[in-house]
Order: structure tokens, then C-alpha cells, then sequence
């Protein structure tokens, strides 16, 4: 049995499940999961520390040219010494252009069976690797296995199968008969997806694997060979990923150079060098707006980002505010606000928020999510593990010191004891009040945990507002709460024309930073916060060209 004969079934449902957009998951997100086995974490712990102070030597590099490493704990705030083998910009640049060669012309059904294939030999290693994104990102240990493991898995499938159908959507050839009277013209026709070229993926320091599968993936099944550049303080997870397609592509005959490695260090950043090389055609990219905008810019190359925004929560109304500021601390402390999709702007009318039991005050709002907040990061059975840690120190300074943005604070961040990791790196989040015409304020992304409250006249006013920054700035997720259908319909329609996504009413246990594979469509690639979205079709379309021939036909 070829690859494409075993996994065409998973193949067929993933498929399936982007039309119908209903749950579906090929990768449970349990650890607890029988198909895991009792073992896998404790296997998965003693593998990652057996990473640490050596060389990694899955690639299988000829010869690298230097060993490179730069990662430190967020948890231990010590270096991890991981040294990864590293080739320069033109050794890189020859492989891919070697290995493209072959690629391309390996036809989509062998290209999705020896991907999926990897996907298998990801997925033995989730445990290892989300003990490697904690301690690379900062991750708590649960999103880090969810995330960077079967969500991950997940998302690359849902672009396997996105390519794949796009691949399979025309026929490879076919006879035109064209009647013209007395005779008929006939042609024989043929058509070729052709790749564009080389690609390359930026990773993020945040979520190494989850941001960076997807365009790598989309890339490998549209025939193009992709280089992967992890940020230098996030390496071991894609790593890990990029060693088992190496693996998969290697025991079924195929150049592992089709995926390759690209680390480099923090004094020697090599993703310009990359990104100009006129070989490179494809960028997928992950990080903050100004690099961002650069890469969209380079001339003949397509790119496709996610970038920075100003992430809004709209309140109007609601059944039950407690469960509301419930719900809405949570998304603030999870992950300590270092997500791409976590809460930032809260528009508050200055009347209040309506309920069965009357209006909630602006001030009594802010009150219940404080009061929320503080019982969830005191909680030292919950809060340590949903904050996590701070990947960057850079984040800890914005955070303490908010006090300079000039609003009223009404909770101070501070730091907590995570009771497995005592040097660990943390911040709580930041409460600040600011009014609506003080937009200097509120107009750009605060990455870390901090919540602005802005005290609006109106909802009409906070919608405007919502409206306004996603358009200027940015948005890849938006929250509401409204009991009223015409104020429902308001906001739905302001944000659509504003390409964010609105999450309304959400208690309970989910949240508006979570997205789910074969459903949510990540991104709109409609606003400054990112030009593209996966997965839609686009994002995989543009990867390719259609190339078609003609000759009479010999009858």
C-alpha cells in the first residue's frame, strides 16, 4: 500500500469537513488520549531534556557550516544550548533549487501521502514537543500540547487538503471538439499546476509550530520546496516538525531538502537575506507589522502575513454579566495576553451594560472583572498554568509600565509564583481605564496582558470605534455582548465591512482567542492586521500557476 492509499480516507474526511465547516479533529487534543498511551508524557518530558546542551542532529545535515543557538527559558531563564546545524543563505538557496527539481513533479496524491505521513510521525512527538514550546514560548503545558501539537497537526492537515483539492479541481487533460460545420476542430489539451518557486516561513517567538505549519504545508503540497526560518528564540518545536517531514521525504525515496531548517541568532539574522533572494517566490510570515509590511512589499514575491492589530470587545447587554466577566478574564490571562487573538480594547457605554437585573455601571463592571481576574491568578491551582509565562522581557517593561500610557489604573500587573518553576517569568494583567477621545492611547497593539477599558458615550459610539481601529489598525478577533437582535445585526454588519470576525455572547469554555481547524478561518487578509487568511482557497491558489498546451489532435 502506497502513502495515498493509507491515508486517503483522513484525506477525503478533511476535505469533507472544509465544505460543511462542523467540528472535526484528526488528532485528539487530550493528553489523557488512549491513543497516546500511559506513557507518552513521561517519554515525551525525558526527550525533550534529552535535547538540551547538544547538538541537534535529526536533519541529517551534510556538514553544517556552524552550529547556532540562542533559546532561553521563560520558565528557567537559562539558556536551553540547543545547537542547531546551520547552512548559509546560498547553500539554502542551491538545496531548494535542487530539490525543487524532483518536487515538483512528484504528483499531488504522493505529495499528500508522504505529508500526512508526517503528520503520524509529528504526532508521536507532541509531548516532546509541547515541553519543548514551553520552554521556548512560554506556554502553560496544556496549551502548549494542544497548540503546537494536534491543533498544529490539524491546521497543516486542513492545508493538505485545501492544496490537494485545488490540485484535483481541473483535469490534467482533455479533448476539445469544437464542431464547425462540415468537419469538426479537435484539440488535445493538457494543464499543469506549476509551482512558483521556493518557499519561505518566518516563525513567530509565540507559537513556533501552530503559526508556522500551515503556509509550510500549503506550500509543500503545491509542489514548492520551503525553507523554514524559526525565530531564534523558538526553535526546537518546528525543529522537531521540519525533522519528520526530512524523515517522511527521506524513507520514501525523496530529497529531504525539499524542507529544510534555517536557524539563525539574534546577531545574525538572516530572514533579509532570504526574503530578497530573488529565488524565493512564496513568504509566509508571523510577527509584528513593520517587518510585515516590509515583506509585502519586496517586489515578485507572494506573501502572506499575520500581523499585529488592536483586538476589540463591544458590551451592550448581557443575560448574565458575572459569567461575562468570567469568560472575559479568562481571555485576557490566558497565555498572559500573548496571543494574536487575545482582548485588548473593551468599549463600555458610560450608562452601563443592561441586564435582567438592571444596568451594570461602567465602574461596577470593571470591578467584576477585576474581582475575576485577581481570583483566577490567585488561584494557584489554575492561575500559573493559564498565565504561563512571559516569552519576552520586553513584554514584562510595556506591562509595568503602563502607568505612561496616562489612563487611571485600576490593577497593577504583578509577578506570581509558578509553584514547578520559581524563576519563571510572569506578569498578571494590567486593568486601565481611558476615555474614547484619548485614541493615541488605544490605537495600537500592547502585546502582554492589558486590558483598556474605554468609557464610550454610546454603543453606537463603541461600535464606530471597534469599527475604526480594526479598519486603521488592525483585527483578528473581535467579541460582543448584546441580548438585543437589531444591536447583534449592528455590530455584525460594521465589523464584516471592517474583516473581523465577531465571537458574541461566548461564556462558559470558550473564548475569542481560540480558533478551530476545518471551521474558523484564521485571519481575513481584509484589514492591516494580515493579507491572508487560512485556509481559504486563496491561500493556497496563489502558490501555483495553471499552465495549459494545445495541439491538433491526431485522429
Amino acid at each position: 500500500m502506497n502513502l495515498y492509499d493509507k491515508h486517503q480516507e483522513l484525506l477525503e474526511k478533511a476535505i469533507k469537513a472544509l465544505h460543511e465547516r462542523v467540528f472535526y479533529a484528526a488528532f485528539p487534543e487530550y493528553p489523557g488520549s488512549s491513543v497516546y498511551g500511559e506513557e507518552a508524557d513521561k517519554k515525551g518530558r525525558g526527550d525533550f531534556k534529552a535535547h538540551l546542551n547538544t547538538n541537534f542532529e535529526e536533519m541529517h545535515t551534510d556538514e553544517p557550516e556552524s552550529w547556532v543557538s540562542d533559546e532561553v527559558s521563560p520558565y528557567l531563564q537559562e539558556p536551553l544550548n540547543i545547537k542547531y546545524p546551520a547552512l548559509s543563505v546560498d547553500t539554502l538557496i542551491s538545496n531548494a533549487k535542487k530539490a525543487r527539481e524532483s518536487w515538483r513533479k512528484v504528483i499531488p496524491e504522493d505529495r499528500a501521502g508522504v505529508l500526512i505521513e508526517s503528520l503520524f510521525g509529528m504526532q508521536n512527538r507532541f509531548f516532546e514537543i509541547a515541553y519543548a514550546t514551553m520552554h521556548t514560548t512560554g506556554q502553560g503545558y496544556m496549551m502548549a500540547f494542544q497548540a503546537s501539537g494536534p491543533h498544529a497537526a490539524d491546521r497543516a492537515l486542513e492545508a493538505v487538503a485545501a492544496g490537494f483539492e485545488e490540485l484535483k479541481r481541473f483535469p490534467a487533460q482533455t479533448r476539445w471538439d469544437k464542431p464547425m460545420g462540415k468537419y469538426n476542430l479537435v484539440i488535445d489539451k493538457t494543464w499543469h499546476a506549476v509551482p512558483k518557486g521556493i518557499g519561505l516561513v518566518v516563525g513567530c517567538s509565540t507559537f513556533p509550530t501552530w503559526n508556522s505549519v500551515p503556509g509550510l504545508y500549503a506550500s509543500l503540497i503545491t509542489g514548492n520546496p520551503v525553507i523554514v526560518k524559526p525565530h531564534p528564540g523558538a526553535v526546537l518545536p518546528i525543529a522537531i516538525v521540519v525533522s519528520e517531514i526530512r524523515d517522511a521525504l527521506r524513507e520514501n525515496g525523496m530529497d529531504p531538502d525539499i524542507c529544510q531548517l534555517a536557524p539563525d541568532t539574534f546577531d545574525h539574522l538572516i530572514t533579509k537575506d532570504l526574503a530578497e533572494n530573488p529565488a524565493v517566490k512564496l513568504i509566509d510570515y508571523t510577527g509584528g507589522s513593520v517587518f510585515g509590511n516590509y515583506l509585502e512589499e519586496l517586489r515578485s514575491k507572494t506573501v502572506f502575513t499575520e500581523k499585529t492589530g488592536v483586538n476589540s470587545v463591544i458590551l451592550h447587554s448581557a443575560q448574565n454579566i458575572d459569567k461575562v466577566a468570567a469568560n472575559l478574564a479568562f481571555s485576557i490571562c490566558l497565555y498572559s495576553g500573548q496571543m494574536c487573538t487575545a482582548p485588548q480594547n473593551f468599549y463600555i457605554p458610560d450608562s452601563g451594560i443592561s441586564t435582567p437585573e438592571g444596568q451594570v455601571s461602567f465602574d461596577d463592571f470593571a470591578a467584576k472583572l477585576i474581582e475575576q481576574i485577581n481570583g483566577l491568578v490567585d488561584n494557584p491551582k489554575a492561575g500559573p498554568f493559564v498565565l504561563g509565562a512571559i516569552q519576552n522581557a520586553r513584554t514584562c517593561d510595556r506591562v509595568n509600565g503602563i502607568s505612561k500610557l496616562g489612563g487611571k489604573v485600576l490593577l497593577e500587573s504583578r509577578e506570581i509564583e509558578n509553584p514547578m518553576f520559581p524563576k519563571a517569568r510572569t506578569a498578571t494583567p494590567a486593568v486601565v481605564v481611558v476615555e474614547a477621545s484619548d485614541k493615541d492611547k488605544y490605537s495600537e497593539e500592547l502585546f502582554g496582558p492589558i486590558a483598556l477599558l474605554i468609557r464610550t458615550g454610546s454603543i453606537e459610539e463603541s461600535v464606530a470605534l471597534a469599527r475604526e481601529m480594526a479598519e486603521n489598525h488592525g483585527a483578528i478577533s473581535c467579541g460582543a455582548y448584546t441580548t438585543d437582535p437589531d444591536v447583534r445585526e449592528m455590530i455584525a454588519e460594521e465589523m464584516s465591512l471592517a474583516a473581523t470576525p465577531v465571537s458574541f455572547n461566548l461564556v462558559g469554555g470558550i473564548y475569542m482567542n481560540q480558533n478551530a481547524s476545518f471551521s474558523d478561518f484564521h485571519v481575513t487578509g481584509g484589514n492591516p492586521s494580515g493579507n491572508a487568511s487560512f485556509t481559504n482557497p486563496e491561500y493556497v491558489i496563489k502558490r501555483f500557476t495553471w499552465v495549459g498546451h494545445r495541439e491538433p489532435a491526431t485522429v
